[in-house]
């Protein structure tokens, strides 16, 4: 369903000459067919929806780079890109929302020190999904855990 959804968009925004948010999703629908070739199957909505958070990680990761650069022009091109990116990804949960669930992954797995944090993020990731970034849960993890 996702995968419709972005070709249709896609056919809007070439309409519309829209052409940020038409590369956009071209890069999406790219990285898409990539892992189908590569996997020999069929990628579900659950799986697009890895693909934009890890490009939207890409993004987040250049944009300090165009920072400490001084370009202007590619931070504001990368915020709008960002921008198409966030309509395809699930809500994205709030610190203190993260922090209830990582709690009851901590209670869950009995974890009581640093040493526990990759049974911790292993099944806080899980829990949370797409939800929110590795970094912010690695940080309210070791938050919780110290």
């Amino acid at each position: 369903m996702l995968k419709e959804k972005l070709l249709e968009d896609l056919k809007v925004s070439m309409r519309d000459k829209n052409v940020v948010r038409k590369n956009t999703v071209q890069m999406i629908r790219a990285a898409i067919l990539q892992i189908e070739k590569d996997t020999g199957n069929v990628v579900d909505d659950a799986k697009i929806i890895d693909i934009i958070a890890k490009e939207m990680k890409k993004k987040k990761d250049a944009m300090a780079d165009f920072e400490k650069a001084a370009r202007q022009d590619l931070i504001d091109q990368t915020n709008e890109e960002m921008k198409v990116l966030e309509e395809y990804l699930p809500k994205q949960l709030s610190k203190e929302e993260i922090k209830e669930i990582v709690s009851k992954v901590i209670a869950k797995t009995g974890a009581t020190s640093m040493k526990d944090m990759g049974i911790v993020m292993k099944e806080a990731k899980a829990e949370i999904g797409a939800g929110a970034d590795g970094k912010t849960i690695n940080e309210v993890v070791k938050e919780l855990l110290n």
